[in-house]
């Protein structure tokens, strides 16, 4: 195997998908196909593209050979692949959000964080003991690219002010 076959390295896929049943399982089987190994998927369902498709991002493991054939194979299968590149996140960071995270719309909070060329949500947790119109909490883990930390925090304080929400931070994660 050459040295290029051999490095495996992380890259993150933005695809636009049409909101219908087996989308989602169709945009992976050609990664699984051509031999990539699947580390993430951030798939809202909720929100939608300006095309009005399910915006999804996708972090695989591949050679770069390998890659571009998931891309090809992608493309040929009629998905919109958005951004294909090399995993952009590096540093971690975790933020709680506590006061009426629901009732403000969390959706709406997401997608401003995705929104940030610098960031991307890895993962939610929520909790509405009382109920989704009373006082709720979100953990949320972000990747940042290095480097990018302090303004990605600067726009969840922005939003955090905007909704009347306290903002626990950060939660540095590895």
């Amino acid at each position: 195997m050459s040295d290029a076959q051999s490095d495996i390295r992380a890259y993150t896929l933005r695809l636009e998908l049409i909101d219908e049943p087996g989308e989602l399982l169709r945009s992976l089987r050609p990664i699984a196909d051509n031999g990539g190994n699947l580390l993430s998927i951030f798939h809202e369902r909720g929100n939608v593209t300006p095309r009005g498709h399910i915006p999804v991002e996708v972090d695989v493991e591949a050679t770069p050979d390998r890659f571009e054939k998931i891309i090809d194979d992608l493309r040929d299968a009629g998905i919109n692949v958005i951004q294909a590149g090399t995993e952009r996140y590096s540093e971690g960071l975790t933020v709680i959000l506590s006061g009426h995270v629901i009732d403000t719309d969390l959706s709406d909070t997401l997608s401003r964080i995705q929104e940030s060329a610098n960031a991307s949500v890895t993962d939610l947790s929520i909790s509405a003991p009382e109920g989704t119109s009373d006082v709720s909490s979100a953990r949320i883990r972000i990747g940042a690219e290095r480097g990018a930390t302090e303004d990605v925090l600067t726009k969840i304080r922005r939003i955090a002010d905007e909704k009347d929400l306290r903002l626990v931070e950060p939660l540095k994660t590895v």
